[in-house]
């Protein structure tokens, strides 16, 4: 995949803005808290550390598991990431990223979760639960 380098992005009316290091592997989640938090999928880039903000003050904190947290804009409702707490791994949507040139979709997780009335085209790894667990084969 491409080296890990640092990228800005923010929310949608511009009051959070972030750096992370990540290397532009978009994963996507197809369970229930992640479609029901982000409207569908959610799209997110794994982050490399914890990121920083310019302004952590603006940034909402939902706990929604026992694994994880969600942050989002206070004033723009913007979904930023999901931290997944016992390792601090932090996953950013990706569509807040400045620039999304370089990203490539390469991994599904929860795919059997996902429900019938989308599916991606692209070639994707895909697991039944999380990166750990037993891939699934495409169905064509």
């Amino acid at each position: 995949m491409t080296e890990i380098t640092e990228r800005a992005g923010g929310c949608l009316c511009g009051q959070v803005r972030f750096t992370v290091r990540h290397g532009g592997e978009v994963h996507v989640c197809h369970c229930s808290l992640c479609r029901k938090a982000t409207g569908g999928p959610m799209l997110a880039v794994i982050c490399e550390g914890a990121p920083d903000f310019d302004d952590a003050s603006p940034v909402g904190i939902y706990h929604s598991s026992d694994h994880g947290e969600r942050g989002f804009c206070l004033r723009c409702g913007s979904q930023l990431y999901f931290r997944h707490t016992p390792d601090n791994a932090y996953a950013f949507t990706a569509g807040t990223f400045d620039d999304q040139a370089s990203m490539v979709m390469t991994d599904e997780i929860y795919i059997k979760d996902k429900p019938g009335f989308y599916d991606f085209a692209n070639e994707t790894r895909r697991y039944s639960q999380d990166v750990d667990s037993d891939p699934v084969p495409r169905q064509s």
